[in-house]
């Protein structure tokens, strides 16, 4: 039976006449006119038309007890389920970059639970795009400069590139202070799909004599820096604990840092108070 139907017959019930029932739903009158006789068609005559009003027949009379049970009980869900949504706990589904994930989220995540421990936090490490509309994820940390058009959120800060080198390597060979000095330094390269990057294609061009290693994740270019392999260019995001910061490297555009949420969930409590977290953390946060 169709929950619809059951509120149209209990409205004209309720004001025993179409047009100001269809006023109260905010449906026109041909469409209650039309679903009313539908239902009418499959559970029996629930009105007897008299002179324009809607009087109830002793099946409609029996059909209104149950449906006012029914109705209450909606009423019931729905206050139940609007009170999840304005109270502090749950669950938070974020999905994030491995580079937020391992490195910067969890002592955020912490934080945030020793202030919020009825709302719990499952952080889902990928770089692709999940499917917020089914609630795969609630909240996308996204390192874009387009965002998807069926999200909403904000900019939270701008992420530079840097040269950087482990403390081990420039005691061996030295810290140099411009681009122009890494023609004498080793350095960690892109391969792959990594080295169509603008900034690698850049390296390649400039200083391709002075790459001695190669890998196509960044993560691992910056383990490799950090164990003494050479000087790498990586976002500030992504540099180890030990990595001592070069200079920036002023011929890569910055990454624009998004936190992102879908429109039906940016009014959930619990949604929003994360997102408001994330927000002031991760722009003056400093990677």
């Amino acid at each position: 039976m169709d929950w619809n139907a059951i509120k149209i017959f209990t409205a004209v019930a309720h004001s025993r006449n179409l047009v100001a029932a269809a006023a109260s739903l905010g449906m026109s009158h041909s469409t209650i006119y039309r679903r009313l006789n539908d239902f009418e068609d499959e559970v029996g005559r629930l009105f007897e038309r008299l002179n324009g009003n809607y009087e109830l027949t002793e099946l409609g009379e029996n059909m209104l007890i149950r449906a006012q049970h029914i109705t209450h009980s909606f009423e019931d869900i729905e206050r139940d389920i609007v009170g999840m949504d304005t109270q502090l706990k749950g669950v938070v589904r974020i999905t994030a970059p491995s580079s937020f994930s391992y490195h910067i989220l969890p002592n955020h995540i912490a934080q945030f639970n020793e202030k919020y421990p009825d709302i719990h936090i499952e952080l889902l490490v990928t770089n692709l795009e999940l499917n917020m509309t089914n609630r795969h994820a609630d909240i996308a940390i996204r390192v874009t400069s387009k965002p998807p058009e069926h999200l909403v959120g904000r900019e939270v800060r701008r992420i530079k590139w840097g040269l950087y080198a482990s403390l081990n390597y420039l005691d061996k060979f030295g810290q140099p202070k411009q681009i122009e000095d890494l023609e004498q330094h080793s350095l960690i390269g892109a391969a792959g799909s990594l080295r169509s990057h603008k900034i690698f294609l850049e390296l390649d061009k400039s200083h391709s004599l002075a790459i001695q290693q190669r890998t196509d994740d960044l993560i691992a270019m910056s383990s490799m820096a950090s164990s003494g392999l050479g000087i790498a260019i990586l976002p500030d995001d992504l540099a180890k604990p030990g990595l001592v910061r070069l200079f920036t490297y002023e011929q890569g555009n910055e990454n624009q840092l998004w936190v992102l949420t879908h429109p039906d969930l940016r009014k959930v409590a619990r949604i929003k108070e994360v997102m408001r977290f994330l927000n002031d953390v991760l722009s003056s946060d400093a990677l």
